[in-house]
């Protein structure tokens, strides 16, 4: 008796039980002198005025003039993004650690756990040339699928064998997985194996 090839599919491509993948997002925000909004603008002009201030401890002679070339010059000068990171620490108060621009499928804001302040670029005779990012990390996730651009996510270490709440969240620019623990997800022609 030969087996129906719909019954063969299911049986093949039927999802596996997986073991539990925790992991973390993080969001990087650039902001640069063209960025309107009032976080924006905070975060700007504070960092670059304490940019200007610190930096004076890398250049004594002042005849470095940018970021890079006082990180090429002095090593210590990679310290100015932990240094110039608490110049917002009230600003990011304010957005109640909810992720700016990131949100659910449901129009809900992400919260995040940790931001971390990164210095991209700046001059010191330059203003416009001074960039920064804050990367929002989140608390521990559990992935319990993807479907096509969408992670399927619960929050917190959760037993997916379990009815749990979920959220999800379309990957997109500036969104990245930065830390993953579990079982990779392999593919098999085109169909997930999970």
């Amino acid at each position: 008796m030969q087996v129906p090839i719909l019954l063969v599919w299911l049986c093949k491509y039927q999802p596996k039980k997986m073991g539990k993948t925790l992991i973390k997002l993080a969001y990087k925000q650039v902001i640069n002198i063209k960025d309107d909004g009032d976080f924006e603008k905070k975060v700007f002009n504070a960092t670059y005025q304490e940019f200007l201030l610190k930096s004076q401890a890398y250049n004594p002679d002042g005849k470095l003039k940018t970021f890079t070339q006082l990180k090429a010059s002095d090593g210590r000068a990679n310290s100015l993004h932990y240094k110039l990171g608490f110049t917002i620490g009230n600003f990011l108060k304010s957005l109640n650690n909810k992720i700016p621009f990131l949100k659910d499928n449901a129009d809900n804001s992400l919260a995040f756990d940790l931001p971390v302040f990164e210095l991209i670029e700046s001059d010191i005779e330059d203003k416009k040339a001074h960039v920064v990012a804050i990367n929002y990390i989140t608390c521990v996730l559990t992935l319990l699928s993807v479907i096509g651009e969408y992670l399927i996510l619960a929050i917190g270490d959760v037993n997916p064998e379990e009815v749990v709440e979920t959220i999800t969240v379309k990957m997109q620019p500036g969104l990245s997985v930065m830390s993953y623990k579990g079982r990779p997800r392999v593919y098999n022609k085109g169909v997930p194996d999970i």
